[in-house]
């Protein structure tokens, strides 16, 4: 298998330009079914749509600081050259975090292609906020740039872990895990703070939903945490009902859902570099498909 996507030569590159539309980019997660989120990103800001607000979970996170650095191309160029890294998948970044998945590989400047331009990501006029979960009480915590100090980037991290497999992040004395433990698609978040205009990115069609089942794993693994156990045990359910949720708002108009045109068939730690590939144009040529559609829903007073 080969060790770097054979289209990789074809990613757009650049940066965003500095022109700002009110509204809230909402960012679902998924693991290597990001590169969704990602293609679709970089349509975005090859387009000029760029939103002042972004929250994300998970790989929606990460997703998002590369769409707030406004870096065209840098989170596909990543993952697309280094999936079959072992620092970042694999023995060494189980050496180095204690997890099969290094997250802090995409965040941290290691001599990787290219570090977050931080200067452009710290501009006080976006905001950025990663969701990760409270492992105490099972809620959802809000890591926002410019209001958490020096622990974005460890809210970042502990947004993009993956439960059973990645170690808890300890910030502030406090344990956390992947934001879609408690809540997977942040809607509810950017309604409450007043945003007007809503875009949800999903990573599975419209009607994928979830096979929900009272056989898990957590009540014996996190026997600790119990509300976080509570919280795994009920997720496929509490997932299907924020997709309905979305579905609903996205038909009154108060929010704009968008969504791979075709089921993804990508599995979260996905190994193919090809099919890693298609999804990411798959994700650009559906944000090309609708870009009418998203500057008229954006225009809309």
């Amino acid at each position: 298998m080969a060790h770097t996507y054979s289209g990789i030569n074809r990613i757009p590159d650049g940066h965003a330009s500095g022109k700002l539309t009110e509204g809230c980019l909402v960012l679902e997660g998924g693991a290597f079914r990001g590169l969704y989120t990602q293609g679709f990103l970089d349509a975005m800001m090859c387009n000029d749509i760029n939103l002042s607000c972004v929250i994300g979970v998970s790989a929606g996170a990460l997703s998002g600081l590369n769409y707030v650095s406004g870096q065209i191309g840098r989170s596909a160029r990543i993952n697309l050259s280094y999936r079959h890294d072992s620092r970042y998948v694999g023995v060494r970044a189980l050496i180095h975090s204690h997890s099969f998945l290094d997250v802090g590989f995409l965040t941290e400047d290691r001599g990787i292609l290219e570090p977050v331009d931080m200067e452009r990501f710290e501009r006080p006029e976006q905001r950025f906020i990663a969701v990760a979960t409270n492992c105490l009480t099972g809620k959802p915590a809000c890591f926002e740039k410019g209001r958490c100090g020096d622990y974005l980037m460890d809210g970042v991290r502990a947004s993009a872990t993956m439960p059973y497999i990645s170690p808890m992040v300890s910030i502030h004395g406090t344990p956390y895990l992947d934001g879609g433990c408690a809540c997977a698609i942040p809607y509810r978040w950017a309604l409450k703070q007043g945003f007007r205009k809503i875009i949800v990115i999903r990573t599975r069609d419209p009607l994928f939903r979830k096979k929900e089942s009272r056989l898990s794993p957590a009540r014996r693994i996190y026997r600790h945490y119990p509300a976080l156990a509570e919280k795994l045990v009920r997720s496929d359910h509490r997932y299907n009902k924020q997709c309905d949720e979305v579905e609903f708002l996205h038909r009154s108009g108060r929010l704009l859902r968008l969504a791979p045109s075709r089921p993804v068939t990508v599995g979260r730690v996905e190994p193919d570099l090809e099919k890693l590939g298609r999804l990411y144009w798959l994700g650009y040529n559906d944000c090309i498909a609708r870009l009418d559609a998203i500057r008229q829903y954006l225009s809309q007073p």
